[in-house]
């Protein structure tokens, strides 16, 4: 028998909404992530004890409160990480994020989505593709990444934009859709 946490591990079609399990991990999650959400920023030692219950956070990392999740265990972030307030991961599959990375304000980083047949989609029936970000990378304020994009390292996404595909090392790319724009020269020093 094919669970639904091994069918969205496979990339398949899956249902979270009835699975016991999936609920359950959802639901203690949220409830790590209002307790986070309501620590005063004063309370430095007991945010950064709490945020790594909730995902796999690298040294020197700050997640501004709000910040909101699924599950929290799909998501994977190296060294010195800085998310402003308001980010949104949905983790049903993997979000890998890289080293020096700074996220702007009321980013949604999204693995999942739900499909284009009207039976399947309101069956409750969703996907989950991987994210990746490399290092060094920037995203600008209210940037939405979509399910399976990977972001090479040393780029910079423009503020407000879409990211539906795949976006290059090295390159400030920004719009909607998201679109390379140039090269990241030695001139940017």
């Amino acid at each position: 028998m094919t669970t639904e946490k091994q069918k969205v591990a496979a990339g398949l079609l899956y249902n979270p909404n009835h699975d016991p399990e999936l609920q359950k991990e959802m639901l203690e999650t949220r409830c790590l992530l209002h307790e986070y959400n309501l620590l005063s920023p004063t309370q430095v030692e007991k945010r950064d004890t709490l945020i790594r219950k909730i995902i796999h956070l690298g040294q020197n990392g700050t997640v501004i409160s709000p910040f909101y999740c699924d599950y929290g265990y799909n998501i994977h972030i190296g060294d010195n990480f800085f998310a402003n307030t308001n980010l949104v991961i949905l983790d049903g599959a993997r979000v890998t994020i890289g080293n020096n990375v700074f996220i702007a304000p009321n980013v949604g980083i999204y693995t999942a989505g739900h499909p284009l047949d009207t039976e399947q989609r309101n069956e409750g029936l969703e996907y989950a593709y991987p994210v990746t970000i490399g290092n060094n990378v920037w995203i600008g304020a209210q940037v939405c990444i979509l399910p399976g994009v990977t972001i090479g390292d040393n780029t910079v996404i423009g503020g407000g934009s879409v990211v539906t595909k795949d976006v290059p090392s090295g390159v400030v790319a920004a719009g909607n859709p998201c679109k390379i724009i140039r090269e990241i020269t030695q001139k940017d020093k």
